[in-house]
């Protein structure tokens, strides 16, 4: 009986050694297909948009109702960094576009002014490729110009408005994340709808 019991064990354990070896073999010769690269979804807000006219600063345009303007702050976060600096922030993208508004006089001539939002703009030619630069003229006369920064740069547009008298507004869109064009393209053709919405409706009080 026990002579039975242990060649009924061994043969069972032949057999399962025999099947185990002979799909190992059929695996290796069997192509690996890797798998394409997998993006979370995206839930997009609708295109609408609503007046934002702070009281003290010397503009106005059209937001996405989406989009919370908050007061830029110093590097503390206690005070405002300066009068009329402003974050658009996008929380459904965990994006932000930056708002630098200053006067043109003595201190910030119009040449300054202009010299340091191409460079700013220019400071992310290393990473990008490529930079077109757009002009911008829109219904209530003012102009400027946007700088569309492609791949995978920290910020995807730069761009400033002016009436190249008084007023001097520079703006930068950034994402809170590592860059990525592939992953970001869909959120930035999205956002850049909306942000071309805010400067075709940007006016000078």
């Amino acid at each position: 009986m026990k002579r039975r019991m242990n060649f009924s064990v061994q043969s069972f354990v032949g057999c399962f050694a025999a099947f185990l070896f002979a799909m190992l073999l059929q695996s290796c010769n069997n192509e690996y297909t890797p798998k394409p690269k997998a993006y979370p979804r995206i839930h997009f807000p609708e295109h609408t948009y609503e007046l934002f006219n702070p009281e003290s600063c010397p503009f106005k345009f059209e937001k996405p109702v989406y989009a919370r303007v908050v007061n830029d702050t110093d590097y503390f976060g206690k005070q405002p960094a300066q009068p009329c600096w402003m974050n658009i922030l996008l929380p459904d993208f965990n994006g932000t576009i930056n708002l630098t508004y200053k006067s043109i006089g003595k201190e910030n001539s119009f040449e300054k002014l202009l010299d340091d939002a191409h460079n700013l703009s220019y400071k992310h030619t290393k990473k990008a490729d490529y930079i077109n630069e757009i002009r911008i003229e829109n219904k209530h006369g003012v102009g400027g110009l946007l700088y569309d920064v492609g791949g995978d740069a920290a910020s995807n547009v730069q761009f400033f408005l002016t009436d190249s008298q008084r007023h001097f507004i520079r703006g930068a869109l950034y994402f809170n994340n590592t860059p990525n064009s592939d992953s970001m393209a869909p959120v930035v053709t999205f956002v850049k709808e909306d942000l071309r919405h805010i400067l075709g409706s940007f006016e000078w009080k």
